[in-house]
This record gives C-alpha cells, structure tokens and sequence, in this order.
C-alpha cells in the first residue's frame, strides 16, 4: 500500500511543523529558521494556552536542525506574540540576505 503524504500546515506561506511543545516556522531549504517552545500553559475554560514561550532565530548549519546556530531568543507570554516576533525576526534576515546577495552577485 502507497504511503500518504503528509501535510503541513502553512502559516503566511511558509511551514509551520509542531513536535511536542516546539515549534518550527519557515522553509528548511532557506538558510534560517524561527523555533517556539512552549515554556509554560495555563488552562482557560477546557483548554490549556500558552503562557510562556521562548522565540528563537536559528541559522542552519547544514541540513539538520540540531546543528543549527542561535543568533537571536526572546521570551513572549503568548503564542500569539512569539509568532508575531519570531515572523518578524525571520522575514527581516531573509529580506538582509537576499539583498546582501543580490549586491554580491552586482560585483
């Protein structure tokens, strides 16, 4: 029997992968990646929410995560807050690297 591909869920165009109480945003053919750990929750009603979660800027070292290098962490009392920095750290050092390239490729 064929294996089914699995899907991943896309969050502004760009994966966003859960294992366990971590996740990982952005492309991992790109050479950065944003990861969220989920420090700590809280319950509301029946279910339980975030409310401490570590933001993390890595540069990949290679093709797999664990190599990867920490150039930025922050600390955020929602998911809602560390998405929002962590997509913000992750578009603005992609944004650097293309035009550092793009200048490189000029010379």
């Amino acid at each position: 029997m064929a294996k089914k591909a699995k899907e991943c869920l896309l969050y502004e165009g760009k994966p966003l992968l859960r294992d366990g109480n971590v996740l990982y945003y952005g492309d991992f053919n790109e050479n950065f990646i944003a990861r969220f750990t989920i420090m700590d929750t809280k319950p509301i009603k029946d279910l339980n929410v975030a409310s401490k979660v570590t933001v993390e800027l890595l540069e990949k070292n290679g093709e797999s995560i664990k190599t990867a290098r920490l150039t930025k962490k922050a600390e955020r009392e929602s998911l809602y807050s560390a998405l929002d920095l962590g997509i913000y750290w992750l578009e603005d050092i992609l944004e650097m690297e293309k035009e550092f390239l793009s200048k490189m490729a000029a010379q």
